[in-house]
């Protein structure tokens, strides 16, 4: 059930990572997020570096940015952003958002993210500030079996959060809304087309076929 926020804003979503490939796994999972909660569109932003991860495999900016492009191109509620890329450095989070709020003031903006990322979102740049900018969306992906059910909040995030057990949905003193969408459970990584690729083998099905071109054009992940 959807809780709602403001009913006369257009939804946005914000799906950052480094893509480092784009792969079914985040084309299926940004799918269902936006189907979900109604959005009008999902914008991907690939980061240029991103604060909690190496970059030892980490291509360039502007061949993660085509790649995301290429992979989305046929999906009218899709589209890529350059924002970071163009910013460089170290990529937050909440600067992005914020230039989002400023460039776009009358969307409700919905910050998508994956389980792994929301569990260690305390080590985030201003974290707190976070939730008072935006509504979050953590995609779970449940293996086959394992029980329905979102994780726990960590204990900093139970001050300022309150459950609506009719929607669902844990409610942010600002008002903000945090949602825990369970997904479709691919098992599908970026570590692992690379390892394949990397193995001269073939990433196919896994990654979308204009990706597969366009790493084979450039040669990437060798």
């Amino acid at each position: 059930m959807i809780r709602g926020g403001d009913a006369n804003k257009k939804r946005v979503g914000l799906f950052g990572g480094t893509f480092n490939p784009i792969h079914q796994g985040h084309l299926r999972g940004a799918e269902e997020i936006r189907d979900g909660l109604g959005l009008a569109e999902i914008v991907f932003i690939p980061a240029a570096i991103p604060p909690h991860k190496g970059t030892r495999d980490l291509v360039d900016g502007k061949h993660r940015l085509e790649m995301v492009r290429r992979a989305i191109s046929d999906n009218p509620f899709f589209r890529v952003s350059d924002i970071e890329i163009r910013r460089e450095g170290k990529s937050y989070s909440i600067e992005t958002i914020r230039h989002f709020r400023r460039a776009d003031p009358d969307s409700e903006i919905y910050f998508i993210l994956g389980q792994d990322a929301f569990l260690e979102i305390e080590t985030w740049k201003d974290f707190q500030d976070l939730f008072s900018l935006s509504h979050f969306v953590v995609m779970v992906r449940l293996p086959v079996g394992e029980p329905p059910g979102p994780p726990p909040l960590p204990s900093t995030l139970r001050e300022v959060f309150r459950f609506d057990p009719g929607h669902q949905v844990w409610v942010h003193r600002s008002g903000h809304e945090l949602h825990f969408r369970e997904i479709t459970c691919l098992d599908i990584s970026s570590t692992k087309v690379r390892r394949l690729i990397a193995d001269k083998k073939s990433p196919k099905y896994l990654i979308p076929k204009e990706v597969a071109i366009y790493i084979e054009e450039h040669g990437l992940y060798r």
